[in-house]
């Protein structure tokens, strides 16, 4: 299984969020090009890279710390917040993203992100499926859909998207250990998807866990910065 290490940038800076609420921000760096050399050179290979500015404002802010991190590092970058538009898909893939992370659009207008899909080829896509209830969240989780997750999958499968991560917005931010269950449900009606997991890591055991449950990988975030989980042990695949 994958480890995939997160940066959230607000106003350039390594942030993170409790639950997506933006009045619960610590700040943990000044400088995130930073922390990323520091994955790199623990022999971590792909960074889960997130505009908080750009998901506000619902076009891409921080492309510049993008483009540093890519520029200066190896590592293989997914870039998500605030792509709305077609333009923000270029800003992100010329900027240096192997993936372009996307989430609401999915929900919210299929039509335009099936067009890019066949403008920039599914593969270069990094579907988010943030879930409460089972059901999908959008709008920074403020508002839950009607539609039920395994639909959800099932669809973008079909149109070509090969990685998925899930984040259980309940336990994002909260260090209580991953929905593991909801992810169990989920590989066994997918079980080739290329499945990431997302929220809640506190530990190692969290990461043995997923990993035994058939995750592909794993994002971890607040555990990282808040010293639950050691960058150096996380260097080899779990």
């Amino acid at each position: 299984m994958e480890i995939i290490p997160a940066i959230d940038i607000i106003d350039g800076k390594c942030v993170r969020l409790t639950q997506g609420d933006y009045a619960q921000k610590k700040i943990y760096n000044e400088h995130p090009l930073e922390v990323a050399k520091e994955f790199e050179d623990a022999g971590l290979q792909r960074l889960h890279l997130v505009d908080l500015d750009g998901a506000k404002a619902g076009q891409v802010k921080n492309w510049k710390v993008l483009e540093a991190i890519a520029g200066k590092t190896a590592l293989t970058i997914d870039f998500g917040g605030g792509i709305k538009q077609e333009e923000d898909v270029n800003i992100v893939f010329n900027s240096g993203a192997a993936l372009a992370t996307v989430g609401s659009i999915a929900v919210k207008n299929e039509e335009e992100l099936l067009r890019w899909f066949t403008l920039f080829s599914a593969d270069k896509f990094l579907l988010g499926a943030d879930v409460k209830d089972e059901k999908i969240a959008i709008g920074g989780w403020l508002e839950t859909t009607g539609i039920w997750v395994y639909d959800f999958i099932e669809k973008y499968i079909r149109h070509g998207v090969k990685q998925i991560f899930c984040t259980d917005v309940s336990k994002d931010g909260k260090l209580e250990g991953p929905a593991i269950d909801l992810y169990k449900n989920i590989l066994q009606k997918f079980p080739s998807l290329h499945f990431i997991a997302s929220g809640g890591v506190s530990s190692i055991d969290d990461l043995h866990a997923l990993r035994d449950a058939g995750c592909n990988g794993a994002i971890v975030g607040k555990a990282i910065y808040e010293g639950k989980v050691k960058i150096k042990d996380l260097r080899f695949e779990i």
